[in-house]
């Protein structure tokens, strides 16, 4: 299935009002469990500093996680890549009306050959990795734009079906290159750039990957096959949404023996 088409609708949907990009921002942090799972980690890797940080967003898709962080932490600055213009244009005029765009940078930016400049303090990468063939090329860059004692956070499908992989190999998602990482590999690829990983944990054990079959796994495939089931949506998420927070939140809450998700936490030396 290709993902990305379906994302691009969404985000062409509430483009230009800030209303609705809000809510559409508040309904991915709520749905996604990746959020979840990474909102837990900057709280961890940031905490309630009150001086100034830092920090790169590293493929930051329609910009909700550099939303978040600049709300929450109110010397916090951001410098927002992205390979899709159309993506960077949206996420600015956004933060343009929420009165933050002093404090958010946006440029077209290939993580491959990255050309921001350091230091930063943390670097943030949602989603991002199962897209690149050249990893260790994007570690290496990390390591080069952080200071030392820096922290990235990345969240990864795994190699336990991270990409929900078919018997034949034929991804759920079309647009990744990869269906997922092994906790020592993406350990290893760390270290050859020069990173050492704190922590590579498992997300979207038992409990999260029920409620991403049912939140997003499903209502996908059926808009992929039709934009219009968008409008009975709405009677399908009264059903199942309280029951899929309920399982989001036992996801989070506990340490997975095994998940389609990795979380993980690395620094430079």
């Amino acid at each position: 299935m290709d993902y990305d088409p379906v994302k691009d609708r969404f985000g062409t949907l509430v483009a230009g009002g800030r209303w609705r990009t809000g809510q559409f921002f508040r309904l991915l942090h709520l749905f996604f469990l990746r959020a979840w799972h990474v909102r837990k980690a900057l709280r961890a890797a940031i905490g309630p500093r009150d001086g100034s940080i830092r920090i790169l967003d590293a493929g930051t898709g329609f910009g909700q996680f550099a939303w978040w962080i600049v709300r929450r932490w109110p010397r916090a600055t951001i410098h927002a890549v992205d390979i899709k213009p159309d993506y960077l244009e949206r996420a600015k005029a956004f933060l343009t009306q929420e009165g933050l765009v002093d404090r958010v940078s946006f440029a077209i930016d290939d993580l491959t050959a990255l050309e921001a400049e350091g230091p930063f303090d943390l670097i943030l990468s949602v989603d991002v990795m199962e897209h690149i063939l050249e990893d260790v090329t994007v570690f290496r860059h990390f390591h080069r734009v952080l200071r030392p004692g820096g922290v990235v956070i990345i969240n990864t499908p795994s190699d336990q079906g991270g990409s929900d992989a078919h018997t034949e190999g034929e991804s759920f998602i079309g647009e990744h290159v990869r269906d997922g990482y092994g906790r020592e590999e993406i350990r290893a690829k760390l270290a050859e750039a020069g990173l050492e990983a704190d922590e590579v944990a498992f997300t979207y054990g038992a409990f999260g990957s029920l409620a991403w079959r049912l939140t997003i796994k499903w209502p996908m495939l059926w808009l992929n096959a039709s934009f219009a089931i968008v409008l009975v949506l709405p009677f399908w998420y009264a059903l199942v949404l309280l029951p899929s927070l309920l399982l989001n939140a036992l996801d989070v809450s506990r340490k997975n023996p095994t998940g389609t998700g990795l979380l993980v936490v690395a620094h430079r030396p």
